[in-house]
């Protein structure tokens, strides 16, 4: 049953955020709530314990890229219940498999906009000023529509991820 919610959950936030670019609230608290209530029912205290764990770490791990523009909060908050629903070990595969899937997106979208090369350019100069400053202009990020892509795609390869490595 976690299974099912998981997905439901996941393909209606694939669809939002690829349609509105938004993961909605009143997708995301029902769910954890029906999550939750699920743990606890299928493993008692522990799976309560689980749950909460999970959705704390899901909610850590995209804390610091949402804090520097990286992704948006509904990410956030998407990732944080997948751990609600699904517990820390599933949560923490999905992260990894999502920072994979993320980057292979992001490359593909530089190769075919052709921006590949200018984008390592900057990259190598933005390391070379972290480096002459001793680490002190941390903040170098674009706010260009066209080079941000629905992070709900690669959260929903990083769940598939988690799947394929046997978590269940």
């Amino acid at each position: 049953m976690r299974d099912v919610l998981l997905l439901v959950t996941l393909l209606i936030c694939l669809y939002t955020d690829l349609k509105k670019r938004k993961i909605y609230n009143a997708v995301l608290l029902p769910s954890l709530l029906l999550g939750l209530f699920l743990n606890w029912l299928y493993d008692g205290h522990r799976g309560l314990i689980n749950s909460e764990q999970g959705f704390l770490l899901g909610l850590g791990l995209l804390l610091i890229p949402f804090l520097i523009g990286g992704v948006g909060a509904g990410d956030v908050k998407l990732l944080a219940v997948i751990g609600g629903i699904k517990g820390t070990e599933f949560v923490f595969l999905t992260f990894l498999g999502t920072g994979i899937a993320g980057g292979i997106i992001a490359l593909g979208i530089l190769i075919y906009q052709r921006r590949l090369g200018e984008t390592l350019r900057n990259l190598g100069r933005g390391l070379l000023i972290l480096v002459i400053s001793r680490f002190r202009v941390a903040a170098f990020g674009v706010d260009d529509e066209k080079n941000l892509y629905p992070y709900g795609v690669a959260i929903s390869l990083g769940v598939m991820t988690a799947y394929a490595v046997g978590v269940i």
